[in-house]
């Protein structure tokens, strides 16, 4: 595994490669990368675990967990939104979970310089922003899932929008990689990102959720003047002294990737110090083995769920990288399409993806 970064006084390097290998622990042999050995995975938070399993210096293993999705996707582009075992638990398809694929290849891009992954896996990314794409509303918001009958249900969520507005920047840092342009991804963007800025009736009332207040500014799409503001107006209602952040406005929970994800956000603005302070909050999470319980209900001071998830553990490993900004894909919730990988000087960029997945080690998936 690489060397990583350490933060003086909230984690050492040595810590955080602990944590790195607890979450590299619950992968599977075949590439699965669960929220834990027992239980279920979904596309999204499989995505993250990989992107840190990457921070980690561990990319064969992040490339195997990314293979795995490949191999699983659905002919629309879509994923389940659970898996157990290898099958499918409930077959619903979500739009946040199709999309996250492409930040995640893009950040092993980023990572490693690998073109063959990325070759290899650009027909998968691109089927899944096309289905994405798809489900756009009129107002400029995409749906949050398909119905039974195929159709995209009328109901955007903001979590999952501000989710995919990355998504398809990351997405369209990848197709200029591949030589492969997608201007309905582009159009897309732009219309998606004036609905998170401006319209926020379009987006179904999950206001008592912190990630709906953050999202917009962790990933990129309110930014200046107006993330300032927005980060000042939920503060005080989610922000937890000393302990992190409530997952949700009415109940005295407390979540370590809700925390991480605001440092996330904060580090994208520039308030370092602030990032680091949450980060230091959630330590009391932290297990022996550098896992990290899910979160804790600090008024009966239990940890609640018990489990300790390969998401949660993912969440502090990425901000520890953007906080220290040491790493190759440090930059990512900064501006996702602004980066460049770290490969050796003259390197060929990946070769056009074929529109039938060819291309050089590219395969169906």
């Amino acid at each position: 595994m690489a060397d990583l970064p350490g933060l003086p006084g909230v984690l050492s390097a040595a810590q955080l490669q602990d944590t790195v290998a607890a979450i590299a622990a619950e992968q599977l042999p075949d590439g699965a990368l669960p929220w834990s050995r027992t239980a279920q995975l979904d596309a999204w938070d499989s995505v993250e675990a990989a992107m840190a399993l990457d921070v980690g210096g561990a990319h064969a293993r992040a490339a195997a967990a990314y293979d795995w999705l490949a191999e699983h996707q659905r002919p629309d582009g879509s994923w389940a939104a659970e898996y157990r075992d290898g099958r499918v638990s409930a077959p619903a398809a979500e739009s946040n979970h199709a999309g996250y694929l492409a930040v995640g290849v893009w950040h092993h891009w980023l990572s490693t310089g690998d073109e063959t992954a990325v070759v290899r896996l650009w027909p998968a990314v691109r089927r899944a922003l096309d289905l994405v794409t798809g489900m756009q509303l009129p107002s400029g918001a995409i749906s949050w899932a398909l119905r039974p009958d195929g159709a995209p249900d009328g109901t955007a969520l903001l979590t999952g929008n501000a989710s995919l507005f990355q998504a398809l920047r990351c997405g369209t840092a990848l197709a200029a990689l591949c030589d492969d342009p997608q201007p309905d991804w582009e159009l897309a963007t732009e219309h998606l990102q004036t609905a998170l800025r401006t319209r926020p009736g379009a987006f179904a009332d999950r206001s008592r959720y912190s990630m709906d207040w953050y999202y917009p500014v962790l990933t990129g799409a309110v930014r200046g003047a107006a993330a300032e503001d927005r980060l000042a107006a939920g503060w005080d209602t989610f922000v937890v002294p000393g302990l992190g952040v409530r997952c949700v406005a009415d109940r005295p929970w407390v979540t370590g990737a809700e925390t991480c994800e605001l440092a996330l956000a904060l580090a994208a603005v520039g308030r370092r110090d602030d990032a680091i302070e949450q980060l230091a909050a959630m330590q009391h999470l932290r297990a022996d083995d550098g896992s990290y319980w899910t979160g804790l209900v600090y008024a009966d001071d239990a940890r609640w769920p018990v489990e300790r998830t390969t998401w949660t553990a993912a969440a502090v490993v990425l901000a520890v990288d953007a906080i220290a900004g040491t790493g190759p894909a440090a930059g990512l919730f900064a501006d996702p399409g602004a980066l460049q990988a770290v490969v050796p000087a003259g390197a060929p960029g990946p070769s056009r993806a074929g529109s039938d997945g060819a291309g050089r080690g590219a395969r169906a998936g």
